[in-house]
């Protein structure tokens, strides 16, 4: 029997997600009635229907855990969808092996297992006749030991040489297969991490008033870069419609010259395929692309898949939409939340085949334009047989290709999204702001069954969202969640203004007063009481600290204060290994005893350790498992590199 396999989603249903280069470490129960030792392997290969042809299976051996848990592993040198299976068998000689020396412990009579011994020797030879070295020492083997003694044929079934032979060229008539093939996908090191500035274009004008374009785009990259970020998000970059257009604080009513939410897709001018004309053309969107790639820049785009009424697909595509029995449009609904700017497509409908070939064309569109990622807008709105068929089939001509899905709803829907090929999901990060939810939740985010199909992108708060912990508290609350969000995992972003620490909110909800969604916004991006350093900072942090890089290492450690979250990263071969504590209090300062994991670093208790704090660029002498600290609202969170001495260092080279 092989069952209980690792990695493996719904019994095979959804495939597991890896990183190009990553190991995939396979796990299974195997067992078999009797005493005969087993042999397995894990047999894989990769599927994208991109490469000229499949590839042949290949095949990496598997070892004992103990208690018939087995492990194998195997290399993902690919982008795109790999499948793996696990095949098992008894292995007769060295079976035969064992059963002998427990015979001759005995002081049993071996005579006749003797001669079985060489009939399995013989067995072995005539499946390796492409290894005539091998033929020859199995044919000498089998000629000797119906003649040796017994402590002379235990030598023999004791012999690595013959014991590999029997491994290399096994009877595998009667091997047991899995029952199915699992798949894995190998997606780009930046599905893993990366930090994100969203931005509306339209808001990028050097003068209040005026409406942004592409250009103006371009001014912004060098200010980008020197903070540090790796992806620019564009908000919705289409025509506008104009029925039903939203005013600004999203009155129903539009005044003669509100720009209306860019989330209302589609007018005169064009569709989902066309970009507005107040931004520029098309080839003023290419240049920003290359120009942001020039400054280390990739540039993600917003992929919201609905329209305005105005849109061009109304009327070519009437069949694409659903309409109440009085012939009029039904446009989007959330009852009592109504949006007239809206139309949603009837994704499961009868012209649903041409719909959906249209809207992956879309997709196809904008990757030759030279975008790779797309932030999808409310997908748990759509169906989810629509992107288990979207994702797949653009991934199988483009598998770089990362889909951010933003999807604050139900849990078990956020995590459906992923399995159906969502490479990284929002987060409820937004508004867990205590101790003991932070740590249960990214618990369950980085050690729990998700993390195998789904990675998580954090945002302290969004153009829908300012959270009341950021509308009370102040720059420091922006610097703690900006560490949190930095830090817990490897892959967040801010939306605009964040480093300005905008939190003008409208009363008693998380709606931004002023909203950017309905009106232009001009930024002094020089004003005071930013935290632009403090965001220069961490993003040089993750940048120099691979630990933070990667998803799995996260681990919580005890902190005598509720009001101190502690915790590190660490890279598998302790060459980085980070200390974080972050106040959760932005209005006082916090002290605390940290409890550091000196085993878990490798550290002895009566070792000296230099902590080097990367912040404020100031190093300690640590020894020993506490430490005292010292949090505020100025200086909110503090990131130790752990630096220890070796035998011929002392603390005085380190401080003279």
């Amino acid at each position: 029997m092989v069952e209980s396999v690792e990695p493996e989603i719904d019994a095979g249903r959804y495939p597991a997600k890896r990183i190009l280069g990553e190991q995939v470490q396979v796990r299974a129960d195997i067992l078999k009635e009797g005493h005969e030792v087993l042999r397995a392997v894990v047999r894989w290969r990769q599927l994208t229907p991109h490469l000229s042809r499949m590839d042949e299976w290949k095949e990496t051996a598997m070892h004992p855990l103990g208690n018939d848990r087995w492990q194998g592993a195997f290399l993902l040198p690919r982008l795109g969808r790999y499948a793996f299976t696990i095949e098992a068998w008894g292995d007769s000689f060295a079976t035969w092996a064992s059963e002998l020396e427990r015979r001759i412990t005995a002081g049993q009579e071996i005579r006749s297992e003797l001669i079985e011994g060489a009939a399995l020797l013989q067995e072995i030879g005539e499946r390796a006749a492409s290894d005539p070295i091998g033929v020859e020492r199995l044919r000498r083997a089998a000629e000797e030991l119906p003649r040796l003694s017994a402590a002379e044929a235990l030598l023999v079934a004791k012999d690595p040489e013959l014991l590999e032979l029997s491994s290399r060229h096994p009877d595998r008539s009667r091997a047991q297969r899995y029952g199915r093939e699992v798949e894995i996908i190998a997606d780009r090191p930046r599905a893993m991490g990366g930090s994100w500035y969203e931005m509306f274009p339209r808001s990028c004008a050097s003068a209040a008033g005026r409406h942004g374009t592409f250009r103006d785009c371009e001014s912004m990259l060098l200010y980008l870069q020197d903070l540090g970020f790796d992806i620019l998000y564009l908000t919705p970059i289409h025509p506008i419609g104009r029925t039903g257009r939203k005013g600004k604080e999203n009155a129903p009513r539009a005044a003669a010259d509100d720009v209306g939410s860019p989330w209302a897709i589609g007018a005169a001018e064009g569709g989902h395929k066309s970009v507005h004309p107040e931004l520029g053309t098309l080839e003023d969107f290419k240049h920003l692309v290359r120009a942001a790639a020039e400054r280390r820049l990739e540039l993600a785009l917003d992929l919201a898949f609905q329209c305005s009424p105005d849109h061009p697909y109304i009327r070519e595509h009437p069949e694409w939409f659903s309409w109440r029995p009085d012939g009029t449009l039904k446009t989007a609904e959330n009852p009592p939340k109504r949006y007239q700017d809206i139309v949603n497509f009837d994704f499961m409908g009868p012209a649903h085949e041409s719909l959906w070939q249209e809207l992956k064309s879309v997709v196809l569109f904008w990757i030759d334009a030279g975008v790779k990622i797309f932030r999808v807008d409310n997908p748990h709105t759509k169906p989810l047989p629509f992107w288990a068929w979207l994702i797949s089939e653009v991934q199988s001509q483009h598998p770089e290709v990362i889909f951010l899905a933003e999807a604050f709803t139900r849990p078990k829907l956020m995590k459906a999204l992923a399995k159906v090929g969502f490479t990284q999901s929002y987060t409820y990060f937004t508004w867990r702001n205590f101790k003991h939810e932070l740590e249960d939740y990214f618990q369950e985010l980085t050690d729990g069954p998700e993390v195998e199909y789904m990675r998580g992108n954090l945002w302290p708060a969004t153009p829908d969202i300012l959270p009341e912990f950021l509308q009370q508290g102040g720059p420091a609350a922006f610097k703690i969640r900006l560490i949190l969000a930095g830090t817990l995992l490897p892959s967040y972003g801010i939306y605009s203004g964040y480093e300005l620490c905008e939190a003008a909110a409208i009363p008693g909800t998380e709606e931004f007063r002023n909203s950017e969604k309905y009106q232009l916004v001009h930024r002094d991006f020089e004003a005071p009481n930013n935290i632009r350093r403090e965001v220069r900072a961490l993003n040089s942090i993750r940048r120099a600290n691979p630990a933070l890089q990667l998803y799995r290492n996260l681990r919580f450690h005890r902190a005598d204060n509720d009001r101190v979250l502690f915790y590190s990263k660490t890279t598998p071969n302790e060459a980085n290994q980070l200390l974080i504590a972050v106040s959760l209090d932005p209005h006082a300062p916090q002290k605390t005893t940290l409890h550091v994991p000196l085993r878990n670093l490798g550290i002895h208790p009566e070792e000296s350790y230099q902590v080097h704090e990367l912040l404020t660029d100031r190093r300690s002498l640590w020894k020993g498992h506490t430490s005292e600290v010292e949090l505020t609202p100025q200086q909110p969170a503090a990131i130790w590199s752990i630096l220890r001495f070796t035998r011929d260092e002392t603390a005085f080279d380190y401080y003279f």
